[in-house]
This record gives structure tokens, sequence and C-alpha cells, in this order.
């Protein structure tokens, strides 16, 4: 069994704890403190670059990761979410835009359940996800977060920025 490594970000929106293993990161979710946690000293280097490039994305310089990461899951959970990482900074789809993408009109509520199993917040944009009718829906961290992501994005999304 592999080692794994935690370090919180200190997000706008709260606390994000980051686990990585030493050459992935596995989870990416906000979390319920108000502090971060004390980090161990020795991290991988994987874990400081993720940090660093949620740190360009929360300054509005980052719309890309770069960092390898695992996604677990089964198979029809994994599709759902190599979908949302198409859906480019600053756009939104529904689940039903997902559903017919993976030619799987009729899973729109599986491609639901899928979404909220993402454990890769903002990596994998679930927030990016809406209702049919434009409205926001469901969101592990909350959907003030989801809002506060969507419009972060929207006011960056012209602007210059690193990748």
């Amino acid at each position: 069994m592999s080692k794994h490594y935690m370090l919180d970000y200190h997000s706008p929106i709260g606390v994000i704890e980051i686990i990585s293993s030493e050459k992935s990161i596995l989870s990416i979710m906000f979390v319920n403190r108000d502090l971060p946690v004390e980090h161990q000293s020795e991290l991988p280097e994987i874990l400081r670059d993720c940090y660093k490039q949620l740190q360009q994305y929360f300054k509005g310089e980052r719309r890309v990761f770069t960092f390898p990461y695992e996604i677990r899951g089964t198979s029809f959970q994994q599709t759902v979410w190599n979908a949302l990482v198409q859906i480019q900074y600053a756009e939104t789809a529904s689940y039903r835009d997902i559903a017919n993408s993976l030619k799987k009109e009729k899973a729109v509520r599986a491609v639901g359940n899928a979404n909220g199993k993402n454990t890769l917040s903002i990596v994998i944009p679930c927030h990016r996800i809406i209702g049919t009718n434009g409205s926001l829906t469901g969101y592990a961290g909350g959907l003030w977060r989801k809002e506060w992501l969507l419009n972060h994005e929207r006011k960056f999304k012209k602007m210059n920025y690193i990748l």
C-alpha cells in the first residue's frame, strides 16, 4: 500500500484538502474546517505542484491543470468524469448534455450520480454542470461555492493566464 500525503489549501471559499500519493493527486475536496491542518514537512513534489496550480486558478491565472491525478470509480463514472474535463473554462453543460455526449441519452440520473461522486473538485469541473433549465443544481461543496466558482471563471475568462 502506497503512502498518502495531505496538504490543505486555504481558498477564498474555504479549506480544500488535497491528498496524493508520491506520483499523483488522489483527492481535492472542500472540507468543513476553518483553518488548514498543519501538514507534514516532507511532501512530494506532486502535492506542492497541485497547491501552486490551485493558487494560480484562484488568482485567475490558470484554466487547465497539468499535474497527474487518479480518478477512482466505475468505468461509467470515469467516462462521465472524462467528459466533464472537456467542458471549457467558464462554460457550462447540463447532465443531459453529458448523457447525450456519451450516447446514453437515458442516463441523465446516472450522470448526476457520477458527478456527485467526483473526488477531484475544480480539476474535474463538476461545478460547471447546471440544470437543463439553466439553474444551479447540487454540488458537494455547496451551491454557494458552485456559484462562486462559475462567477470567478466568467470574471477571468477574457484575461491573460498562464495555462
